[in-house]
């Protein structure tokens, strides 16, 4: 999965549940992006995404595996 189809899934996620979503494209470090989706906040890195790393981030934002 590729970075932006997971922040699209993401967005999503958010207006389903009404929660607040951004993504600092300065804060993090290099191609990084720092996501915050309600509380919680995670780096994401550019590119491919592989299914373990995909499933890492959403447990660290606390959303259900997709």
């Amino acid at each position: 999965m590729k970075r932006e189809a997971l922040i699209r899934d993401l967005t999503a996620y958010a207006r389903k549940h009404n929660l607040s979503f951004k993504v600092d494209k300065v804060g993090g470090k290099g191609s990084h992006y720092r996501v915050t989706l309600g509380d919680e906040t995670t780096t994401v890195q550019s590119g491919e995404l592989s299914p373990f790393l995909v499933r890492r981030i959403r447990k660290q934002l606390k959303v259900n595996p997709a």
